[in-house]
C-alpha cells in the first residue's frame, strides 16, 4: 500500500515538527542545566565538595572572631553550620547587614585549596528572617537570639 503524495507530505511535516519540537526541549533544557545553581549548607559541601569552578549557593552562619579585612576590598570570613565550617574568600563591598554571628548565603565556587571563592554575598534583612534553606539546615543547632 502506498501513501499518496499529499500523505507523504503531510507525514514528512508532522515528522519535521516533532523533531524541531524534541530538539527544541532538548536546547533549553541544556541551558537552563547550565543555568541552575544549587543551595549547599556548609556540611553539606563538606560532606560532598562540588566540582573546582562550578557555581553554587553556600548558606550558613558567619562564625565569630573570625572576619578579615584585608586591602582593596579584600574579606576572608568563616561559615558554618554549627557542625562545620569553611574559609570564605570575597572581593568587594559587603553588605549593611553583614557581620559576624548573622546568617549569610555566597555565590560562588571552591578553589583547588578548599576555599569558598564568593562573587556575591546576601546577609539576611532582619533578626526575625532567614532564608527557608538555611533555616531548614541549621534547624535544632542554633538558639534563638
Amino acid at each position: 500500500m502506498r501513501l499518496s503524495r499529499v500523505r507523504q507530505k503531510r507525514v514528512l511535516w508532522a515528522l519535521v515538527i516533532v523533531l524541531g519540537a524534541g530538539l527544541g526541549a532538548f536546547m533549553m533544557l541544556q541551558a537552563l542545566q547550565k543555568n541552575v545553581m544549587y543551595f549547599y549548607s556548609v556540611s553539606e559541601l563538606h560532606e560532598a565538595p562540588t566540582p573546582p569552578q562550578k557555581t553554587v549557593r553556600l548558606g550558613g552562619v558567619v562564625a565569630s572572631g573570625s572576619l578579615e579585612q584585608g586591602e582593596d576590598l579584600a574579606v576572608t570570613f568563616a561559615m558554618t553550620d554549627y557542625a562545620h565550617s569553611i574559609r570564605v574568600v570575597y572581593q568587594g563591598l559587603l553588605p549593611n547587614l553583614f557581620r559576624e554571628g548573622q546568617g549569610v548565603i555566597a555565590t560562588g565556587f571552591l578553589d583547588k585549596n578548599g576555599r569558598f571563592v564568593a562573587s556575591e554575598l546576601l546577609a539576611k534583612h532582619d533578626e526575625e528572617y532567614m532564608p527557608p534553606e538555611v533555616a531548614e539546615s541549621l534547624q535544632g543547632k542554633v538558639t534563638p537570639p
